[in-house]
């Protein structure tokens, strides 16, 4: 060192026999009084006290010592102690560094002389590094006064009612739908027993009363950002679905038809998907659950709510139902007998045995409507508007449409080619399958809302779109459908006998005469295919045979329909293609077929046929029908100059935008099969449904954008593995067979045109309702909208995000109970009789699932087993004791006897009573005749037959030395505290820390139990580790007492020791942006630099080991002191 060096004052620390008793301190001061630049060099007996602190005092002022390293105990204690010394005499504090040779050598070491030899090379890179140290000045920032409370159990109602009374906003976060927490579901408390309500609900309702708290249930904090004084957090406020004007009537309840295991009661009562947790709860408004959407809902392109209506059914409501359905379905009563159902295909219960018969179900809704209810009232538009609307065909599509702009206001008239409405489902779909009474009850109803429909009106001839615009029209859809065949472009095709599928079934359904062979061949397998063979079969042919070119499982057509083809007759031929159509005279006499094999799937994920070269044959027929596809026939385009101007796919058909379904021309709107080519009846209805919106939105002069009409999404979400969350697993679900729909014999079928399938009756469509899984939890049957009369429930209710600015966040989110499945030989989740403390306490409470009885199969146990220690004190699961289960299984077997007769054996390990008044109250309890068994649990069986119990405990006595099996009735298990759910996704938000068993770890175990390493934020409650309510209490206002400390200050200090940005040297590559934990660099974009936020950083030198270019320095840690600190701890 130069002469200028500084001058260092070196102090090592006694502290008592901590150090001193393994660390030769003298040895040490000795050492480093002979390193250059150290004026002083003293060890003393306790440095942190008063008389050590003003040691270095006396030496700074007296020497001249401008430098200042101590050897003691943890820093993280320690540090501002020494560094408040040293400012207090004008030395800036952060020329003073600290070495911790407490937990680095004297714990854990047991030789003295390598952990002084440790201790000499650690205080010597301390010195090395000192004397690079600079003056740092700390600066002050305002306190925000509100603070955030988050997890509203007893820990977080505590600190919520001590920080209110500072006068300033307290937010108190809960995800759950009341505060209340774990207490709010036990019985009594120990060890008074106390009811635990009746101590717990005056708080909570003084929560609810006090003004200046305010309660975020339901909500999830998603994001912070700032410092300790200045947070702002983002919190998630999931949408309750009922409004603060609910009284909590129950009226809401009485309706509602799903019940499902409710949580509180852990799983052993149920409640409605509409409903209040308990009845004390805060807030006190009830709420609705609701899971990811149903599959089925999510599947189907109108959207229909088929878990609505099922449900209705499956409890007798059979015109609410219907009603229901009418709410999104413009065509039900088609949908009922002809739709392709992809609800059914998504359907949960398809992981269980068969889907719900969801089309059947809807169809018997309808039909009982029409049996009983009479003439159905028309639901009223909120507005009229004066604009009209052309739709140009009446398919489903067209009709869809129409339907939905009339819901909106609108006057809209439909123009049909033919003379008869519904398009492909008057033309196209055989009367047995959809009769057209059904199909008209149907368009009557859309007529009844006041849609005009004018026949025999083709678009292109008889009107085009100027001559709309001049009737007064101000948009146009276009649903023109797909009614063109595609040809089979091979020879022989046009000979006599030779007919299209769908041209056949068009001249049927408007009673065209048309001649039909004896021994007929159709050619192709979908639904016209097959259609087309059973209308010819009851037009007279005595054969029909359908030609496939795959197998039957490639065949695109309805299973069910295939199947009722069968029965009636029809012949499938399969793996074989025509390769030509043989006549004489000009007249079909066969066809030549050529057999397939099959190959790789193609592009629809179907496998490609191959034909089998020289496999060619010749089969008789006097008739074939072609049914391989269809298109749309746009020939009317080339009849409307106007519309000539609108664009094609590359597929032939009308290019429309996929989200609005508008066309190239401004106002004309197409949709249905004319855009998709060929597809489904539901899928056209979906499009009308969308097209419907776009108009709106069109003729208000909105953007089009922002759609709420449901569109099919790529991917359907679901819960993994069971319905929803609180249903069982689907492999534990009870297997209940499909109802099967009653058809007309088949004999009976082919000789007229009555419809095949005869419906549902009552009793059957009940029984396929409550097959019901009920996925989502509410299935939207609006019962509870209808039930409300203070119109408190809002099903449009969307979650909220509130940005909230606190000052200071305590985290008191509580546990969970350990999960004692995982534990085989306990028979938890097997066993019926096993259960855990959780349930056994809502078994005690007189709101509960037996009233406060002590029950098991419905009568009083004979003998009950308590299990200490399960997944706690265990190496296979938690280590750690979780303080409570002694005395709670105390308390359980006080309550056993108060209630029963029953004898109370207690297996456990060690008997902790730790508490004011638990030594008193376990004595109480062995008084009372409980059965102390010290011994762990091997394992719980089932007791064999003639056994005076229901189940069998096996384990070992301790201090008899003994195994003993042990018959009970009732085993109740006293799992370990876990951290709750979302804690670990909370801890990394917060850039808390965590200890080895996963609880948050404070900032000291002992002298600072409510801190954390992160200013600003405390934590109480079991959410720092396991431990009873009165240690929770009294940590809870630790913590408040603490913000309220600093509340009061007004202001905070922020640490100098951050990192800084050398923008000469910063390439922007923004390496550092992506790295910091704190979001504390920002991006200077007309410099293109990166820039940190002071009052952000944390100084974690994250950024500075990171930047390529060496642009980032630490204050505190820069290159040249580290440096000087490795080179002093290598030297010795």
């Amino acid at each position: 060192m130069s002469e200028e060096a500084p001058k260092v004052g070196f102090y090592v620390c006694h502290c008592g026999t901590n150090i001193a008793g393994t660390v030769n301190v003298d040895e040490v001061s000795d050492y480093v009084s002979n390193l250059p630049g150290v004026s002083v060099s003293r060890n003393y007996s306790f440095m942190c006290s008063e008389p050590g602190q003003d040691l270095i005092e006396e030496d700074i002022r007296e020497q001249g010592l401008d430098r200042v390293v101590v050897a003691a105990c943890s820093p993280m204690m320690h540090e501002p102690t020494f560094r408040a010394a040293v400012g207090r005499t004008g030395l800036n504090p952060y020329l003073f560094q600290m070495v911790n040779v407490r937990e680095h050598c004297a714990w854990i070491h047991s030789d003295p002389a390598l952990a002084t030899e440790k201790a000499i090379s650690l205080c010597n890179a301390a010195i090395e590094r000192v004397v690079h140290q600079e003056p740092l000045f700390s600066s002050e920032a305002p306190i925000y006064p509100d603070t955030m409370v988050i997890g509203a159990g007893i820990a977080g109602i505590q600190a919520a009612l001590d920080l209110a009374q500072g006068g300033n906003q307290v937010y108190l976060v809960e995800r759950d739908s009341t505060i209340g927490g774990n207490m709010a579901r036990f019985d009594k408390t120990f060890p008074t027993l106390d009811c635990s309500s009746c101590i717990l609900t005056p708080k909570m309702v003084s929560v609810a009363q006090t003004d200046n708290i305010q309660i975020l249930s339901m909500s999830d904090v998603e994001e912070i950002s700032g410092f300790a004084g200045n947070f702002r957090v983002g919190v998630r406020k999931r949408a309750r679905y009922v409004t603060d004007a609910c009284t909590s009537c129950q009226d809401c309840i009485a309706v509602c038809p799903v019940t499902v295991p409710s949580p509180f009661d852990m799983g052993m009562t149920s409640h409605t998907a509409i409903h209040k947790t308990f009845p004390q709860a805060v807030p006190n408004n009830y709420l609705i659950e609701k899971d990811e959407r149903p599959p089925c809902w999510s599947a189907c392109p109108i959207g229909q709510e088929a878990g609505g209506y099922i449900a209705l059914i499956g409890k007798g409501k059979f015109a609410e139902a219907a009603q229901l359905i009418r709410k999104s379905n413009p065509l039900p009563v088609v949908c009922g007998r002809v739709c392709y159902h992809p609800c059914e295909e998504q359907c949960n219960r398809n992981f269980v045995e068969e889907p719900i018969a969801i089309q059947h179900l809807k169809r018997f809704a309808l039909d009982w409507e029409a049996q009983h209810n009479g003439e159905v009232a028309l639901p009223v538009p909120p507005v009229r508007h004066d604009e009209k609307v052309a739709i140009v065909g009446s398919g489903p599509a067209g009709l869809a449409c129409a339907h939905n702009l009339a819901l909106r206001g609108y006057q809209s008239t439909v123009f049909e080619r033919e003379d008869v409405l519904g398009g492909m489902l008057a033309l196209g779909i055989p009367s047995y399958r959809l009769p057209r009474e059904q199909l008209q009850q149907d368009i009557d109803f859309i007529g009844r809302m006041g849609v005009e429909f004018k026949t025999g009106v083709a678009f292109g001839s008889d009107i085009t779109l100027e001559q709309l615009r001049t009737e007064g029209y101000t948009a146009t859809f276009v649903a023109t459908g797909a009614h063109q065949g595609i040809a089979m472009h091979i020879p022989g095709e046009d000979l006599e006998g030779v007919v299209d599928a769908v041209q056949f079934l068009h001249n049927k359904a408007l009673g065209v005469s048309q001649w039909v062979g004896k021994k007929v061949a159709v050619i192709g397998g979908g639904n016209c295919g097959i259609d087309a063979a059973r209308t010819i079969l009851r037009e007279g042919a005595d054969e029909v045979t359908v030609v496939y070119r795959r197998t039957r499982v490639e065949m695109p057509c309805e299973e069910h329909e295939a199947i009722d083809a069968e029965a009636e007759g029809i012949e499938f031929l399969f793996l074989r293609a025509p390769v030509e159509v043989l006549g004489k005279d000009g007249r079909v006499t066969g066809m030549t077929v050529v057999e397939m094999e099959l190959g790789e799937p193609d592009d629809t994920g179907r496998r490609r046929p191959i034909p089998i070269e020289g496999s060619e044959h010749d089969l008789d027929f006097d008739m074939v029908v072609a049914s391989i596809g269809q298109h749309a026939d746009l020939e009317y385009l080339n009849e409307d100059a106007e519309a000539q101007d609108m664009h094609l796919s590359p597929w032939g058909t009308l290019d429309v935008d996929a989200q609005t379904f508008a066309t190239s021309l401004p106002g004309v709107f197409a949709g249905g099969d004319a855009v998709s080519g060929p597809a489904t009846v539901v899928a056209a209805m979906g499009a009308g449904k969308r097209a419907a919106e776009a108009i709106d939105k069109y003729l208000r002069g909105q953007p089009l954008e922002g759609f709420e009409t449901h569109q099919v999404p790529e991917h359907i979400p679901r819960v993994e593995g069971r319905p929803h969350r609180y249903s069982a697993p689907y492999e534990e679900i009870e297997k209940l067979p499909r109802v099967e729909m009653p058809k007309l014999p088949a004999p009976e079928r082919v000789g007229g045109w009555d419809e095949v399938e005869l419906g549902f009756t009552e009793e059957q469509a009940i029984a396929e309702a409550q097959r019901c899984l009920h996925c989502g939890v509410c299935v939207d049957c609006y019962q509870c909208v209808d039930a409300c009369k203070p119109g408190a429930v809002d099903h449009s209710m969307k979650d909220e995000v509130a940005h909230l600015d606190v000052g200071q966040i305590m985290v008191s989110t509580g546990y969970k109970q350990f999960d004692p499945s995982v534990i085989p030989q306990y028979g938890y989740g097997r066993l019926d009789n096993v259960i855990t403390g959780l349930e056994f306490e809502r078994m005690l409470s007189s709101t509960g699932p037996t009233d406060g009885k002590v029950l098991v199969d419905g009568e009083a146990p004979r003998s009950v087993a308590i299990l200490h220690c399960v997944g706690s004190r265990d190496e296979n699961y938690n280590r750690y004791c979780s303080r409570v289960c002694c005395m709670y299984a105390l308390k359980f077997a006080h309550l056993v006897k108060e209630r029963t007769e029953a004898e109370v054996y207690q297996f456990y390990i060690d008997m902790r009573a730790f508490g004011k008044g638990y030594e008193e109250f376990y004595t109480r309890i062995m008084d009372e005749g409980t059965t102390m068994v010290r011994g762990k649990v091997a394992e719980v069986i089932e007791a064999p037959e003639g056994s005076p119990g229901k189940l069998l405990v096996k384990a070992e006595d301790t201090l008899l030395g003994v195994r003993r099996e042990v018959p009970v009735d009732l085993v109740i298990l006293c799992p370990a505290m876990v951290p709750s759910d979302g804690a670990e996704e909370l801890r990394q938000l917060l850039h808390l820390s965590q200890s080895g068993d996963g609880f948050l770890l404070e900032r000291h175990p002992k002298l600072d139990p409510v801190g954390t390493a992160s200013d600003g934020i405390y934590i109480a409650g079991c959410a720092q580790g396991p431990k009873d309510i009165p240690d929770t209490v009294a940590q809870a206002s630790a913590a408040a007492s603490k913000m309220l400390g600093w509340m009061a200050k007004g202001e905070m200090t922020i640490d100098p020791i951050k990192a800084e940005v050398d923008e000469e040297r910063c390439g922007g590559c923004r390496v550092c942006n992506a790295l910091c934990p704190y979001n504390a660099i920002s991006w200077v974009e007309d410099k293109k630099v990166a820039r940190v936020e002071e009052a952000l950083c944390k100084g974690c030198g994250i950024c500075v080991a990171a930047c390529p270019a060496s642009a980032i320095v630490g204050a505190g840690f820069t290159d040249q002191q580290i440096y000087a600190e490795i080179s002093g701890l290598l030297a010795v």
